[in-house]
């Protein structure tokens, strides 16, 4: 296989965990014979210093020929970002203008913590059942980050207000990438919800009922998002299957997800338009610019998003099974990087950026 792929090292740990994602990509190239074309390009708050733009337009054109895009983590020290005005802030200008343009509506997050790897969550080793398998599932394009924004400056600091609205066509093709992916998994869905306050809410619950129809062997159940906020901390293994979220409340609830694994360096994602297959992959975590350059990154995340993108934008499932089963061989093994190292970790069992990704190159090649 010959695909090309648009690389957005990012900021921050963006690309020293991007270049132990890529070490991991040429050793897949190497056991499988496949060749991937790497365009490098800016992407992120450095962009917006160096071109003018955070997402300037030679980015756009590459992102445009690539068959899909690799991304590291964007924004830099608070210091610099302050420089920075409102509408070229990175996270409005470059991450939902990406989301946007390629109508990436489904992100994909796994929670995966087996039993080997229970010292890493902060919760008790009983709350963990035998171990966590969840794929939550936030909807990208939609709802309050897109909807019409007033800012309190422009109304005389009187009041500032952010709509959201979601649509039967945007409701309804997330549920049903939802609904298949927990087929898949043969697994419940888990539709979360706040549908005691939110109109939008009621709205999105009678369509994932109306979806489900279509579905009948997969088991809808739908939960308020605050007691799904309580249950995840108290009992996260009732939720093994698939959870459906709207696009705030999973911004949020999936990062208490990165909290019960121990670290969102533990997170990779896949953003992605299922119908047209255009999208990208990136570590779910931020750019962490106090410990950029000190080789102290986990670079897991972003190993991960390299093993998503085989999966889900080129169909090469084995070689995506090959990087999970790396990446958990190595933790198997004991190693763990400083985040997740313990009072009793061995110091020559814990590993830098450049040491992990050596170490899981090392199991998919053997």
């Amino acid at each position: 296989m010959e695909k090309t792929i648009a690389v957005l090292e990012g900021d921050g740990i963006g690309p020293e965990i991007m270049r132990e994602g890529l070490n991991v990509l040429h050793a897949i190239e190497q056991k499988y014979g496949h060749r991937f074309e790497l365009v490098h390009a800016p992407f992120g708050a450095r962009a917006y210093f160096e071109h003018g733009h955070p997402f300037p337009e030679l980015t756009k054109k590459a992102c445009d020929e690539a068959d899909t895009i690799l991304k590291g983590p964007i924004g830099l020290a608070v210091s610099e970002m302050e420089k920075i005005p409102q509408e070229m802030r990175p996270e409005v200008a470059a991450l939902l203008l990406l989301r946007k343009r390629y109508d990436t509506y489904a992100n994909y997050r796994p929670v995966v913590l087996p039993k080997s790897c229970f010292d890493f969550s902060p919760l008790r080793p009983e709350r963990l059942g035998n171990g966590l398998d969840i794929l939550m599932m936030r909807e990208l394009v939609g709802g309050i980050y897109f909807g019409k924004k007033v800012e309190g400056k422009d109304t005389g600091m009187q009041y500032a207000s952010d709509d959201c609205t979601y649509t039967r066509e945007q409701v309804d093709r997330f549920a049903h990438v939802c609904f298949k992916e927990a087929r898949k998994r043969q697994s419940k869905l888990t539709n979360v919800h706040k549908k005691n306050v939110l109109a939008t809410s009621r709205f999105w619950n009678a369509r994932f009922r109306e979806i489900s129809k279509q579905y009948p062997d997969v088991k809808l159940e739908e939960m308020l998002v605050d007691d799904v906020a309580c249950q995840l901390v108290k009992n996260p293994a009732q939720f093994n299957g698939v959870m459906a979220f709207e696009n705030m409340q999973g911004d949020i609830i999936t990062d208490l997800g990165g909290g019960i694994l121990g670290s969102l360096g533990l997170m990779p994602s896949a953003c992605l338009n299922p119908e047209t297959g255009r999208g990208y992959f990136e570590p779910a975590h931020g750019s962490a610019p106090d410990i950029a350059g000190q080789n102290k990154a986990n670079p897991y995340s972003m190993i991960g998003s390299v093993a998503f993108m085989l999966e889900k934008a080129f169909g090469l499932e084995e070689e995506a099974k090959a990087v999970w089963n790396a990446l958990t061989e190595v933790f198997g093994q004991g190693y763990r990087t400083g985040e997740l190292a313990g009072p009793s970790t061995p110091q020559d069992m814990i590993l830098s950026t450049s040491q992990f990704g050596d170490k899981v190159v090392e199991v998919i090649l053997k």
